[in-house]
């Protein structure tokens, strides 16, 4: 019986510490944004709409259930700049089948702002400018992903799971570690194709390192500065993505490319719908292909309610358009997001290039 009791008090204990856990937690509509950006210009030129069609080495990112359909290694690498190209977004892949069911792969994103001006100290204490204090540091914010796919026993039908580690670097301020995981399954017939993509299905749980000797060097630098310790520890919750895609074959030669996705975040926020259990954005893409060497993209997405300066809303959208070329395994592209600058986002060139190992052969 006392036995009995003791293991009642541990799991008692246990619990409690739990729950003080996750209070203490913060739970945020934004959080580890620059990992929902989106990879690959091919992507991008369809406003993201490729859940239900990506199945190259990129969909370790948008679908790993993709990852099946894997024929050689493959690799991806992608640069674009953001906001006047004050911030470089940069991602490379790596995905290869193991079998002629399953494969794997491995990728990395970097978003990062370099050479930020930290004039903290400009100040000194004696109340005089000194530009010689003025230092430079670096915030990056890093994503790697490990993602397995596998073909079930029903044709056309595959699953996938990704494992994500978060590094997130603010100079000498702050950093932190995370790690989440996506699931995701993807259904293909002979013409159309289906996706469902689950991100941080058990939250992405970020904790943060503080230097509390450089936190009070940002509190002192500014009179009447009493901000607190920032939250060190920061959760990411589930988004889903559901797709459908059809492909149009016209002639042998020429192919259309159609696909609508439906974003959720359970959340309530600027999408275009909006409740206070979940927001849904659409996205949709279409890809003209010659031969399937030269590519014409066209995508609308990114629904958002904006707030104008006179208090009205309105309604805000990303357009974008892209091309690409692929010549025996090598494939180049690229895409122009937010055309007319419809949307609160700034717009952005894109490049991409995928290798496939075809072109050794």
């Amino acid at each position: 019986m006392s036995k009995f009791l003791r293991l009642k008090e541990k799991i008692l204990l246990l619990l409690l510490l739990t729950s003080a856990t996750l209070a203490a937690q913060t739970v945020r509509k934004y959080s580890n944004e620059f990992m929902n950006i989106g990879v690959d210009a091919a992507a991008f030129g369809m406003s993201n709409a490729v859940v239900a069609s990506s199945g190259d080495v990129n969909s370790g990112y948008w679908n790993p259930a993709g990852l099946a359909n894997l024929e050689d290694k493959q690799i991806s690498l992608m640069h674009a700049s953001y906001f006047a190209n004050i911030a470089s977004y940069d991602y490379a892949a790596f995905a290869m089948p193991l079998d002629d069911k399953s494969a794997v792969g491995l990728s990395i994103i970097r978003f990062g702002v370099d050479d930020i001006l930290n004039t903290t100290q400009l100040i000194d204490s004696e109340g005089n400018i000194d530009y010689n204090r003025i230092s430079l540091f670096s915030t990056a914010d890093y994503g790697f992903t490990f993602s397995y796919a596998r073909k079930l026993p029903l044709d056309g039908l595959n699953y996938g799971v990704n494992a994500k580690v978060i590094r997130r670097i603010i100079g000498d301020f702050a950093s932190s570690w995370g790690f989440g995981l996506d699931a995701a399954i993807q259904f293909r017939t002979d013409q159309w194709m289906f996706g469902v993509m689950a991100r941080d299905i058990t939250t992405t749980f970020n904790a943060w390192s503080i230097d509390e000797e450089k936190f009070a060097e940002i509190q002192g630098a500014v009179d009447g500065q009493n901000q607190e310790l920032p939250e060190t520890t920061e959760i990411t919750i589930p988004k889903l993505q559901l797709g459908i895609a059809r492909k149009f074959v016209y002639q042998y030669d020429f192919s259309l490319m159609a696909e609508v996705d439906l974003n959720f975040r359970f959340a309530e926020t600027n999408d275009v719908i909006s409740t206070s259990f979940a927001s849904i954005t659409p996205s949709m893409g279409l890809e003209f292909a010659y031969i399937d060497m030269v590519y014409v993209r066209g995508g609308v997405g990114n629904f958002q309610n904006i707030q104008q300066l006179d208090g009205s809303d309105s309604v805000g959208f990303q357009p974008n358009i892209g091309v690409g070329f692929r010549y025996k395994g090598i494939q180049v592209d690229y895409a122009l997001t937010d055309i007319g600058d419809q949307s609160a986002a700034l717009y952005s060139n894109v490049f991409s290039l995928k290798l496939d190992w075809e072109i050794f052969r």
